[in-house]
């Protein structure tokens, strides 16, 4: 699929959407466009695999629960988070048509990216972008959400059968809030990063 087709529907429900074709193109472009804030960190391999939480780190104040401080608690940085200037994550499914679908656990994250902060960027590989919104849901549901439950180490349905998701009950269940932007909310500035590699789940 070619970016050029979501960018243009993106663009359309009201997102800045910059097109990288390395992750060191994407990490160098938020290293230069972020200085001295405070960045908050949605749970996200993307993030992981491009090192950006170290990049960004030596010039802001970044707030990630997986990178948690001597004397913090996994909460307090989500809070933390939840409340900075800026505030990155990825998305689990992007259709061509411009609906951004993310799962979430603990939900700080989805709410973080809903509301309250100054920008919002979503960072996002190929791997991530699907022909319309129903493959996009699919995509979330029953690829990167069994994948991120694996990685989670939880034993639920989905990671013993690495299939699909199974609507399971179990206590462990890492998939408990469904968002859809169907575009750009009111308030804030939004910025969608695609980039031309496989990252994350």
């Amino acid at each position: 699929m070619e970016f050029s087709v979501v960018k243009k529907h993106l663009n359309d429900r009201g997102y800045i959407v910059t097109i990288c074709e390395t992750v060191s193109e994407a990490k160098e472009y938020l290293n230069t466009q972020i200085n001295g804030c405070t960045v908050g960190f949605g749970g996200s391999v993307t993030l992981e695999q491009m090192g950006l939480f170290e990049t960004l780190q030596s010039h802001n104040t970044v707030f990630w629960h997986q990178r948690i401080p001597e004397g913090k608690t996994s909460n307090e940085i989500r809070l933390a988070a939840n409340n900075a200037e800026i505030y990155i994550s990825s998305v689990n499914g992007l259709a061509e048509t411009g609906e951004i679908i993310n799962i979430d656990g603990n939900c700080n994250r989805v709410a973080s990216i809903f509301y309250g902060h100054k920008k919002v960027y979503l960072v996002i590989g190929k791997n991530k972008l699907e022909k319309d919104y129903d493959s996009a849901l699919y995509r979330a549901r029953n690829i990167a959400s069994p994948l991120n439950a694996k990685r989670a180490g939880v034993k639920t349905p989905c990671t013993m059968k690495g299939d699909k998701c199974y609507d399971c009950k179990s206590p462990e269940r890492i998939c408990r809030g469904l968002s859809v932007l169907w575009g750009k909310p009111m308030t804030g500035e939004f910025e969608v990063i695609l980039i031309n590699k496989e990252l994350g789940y």
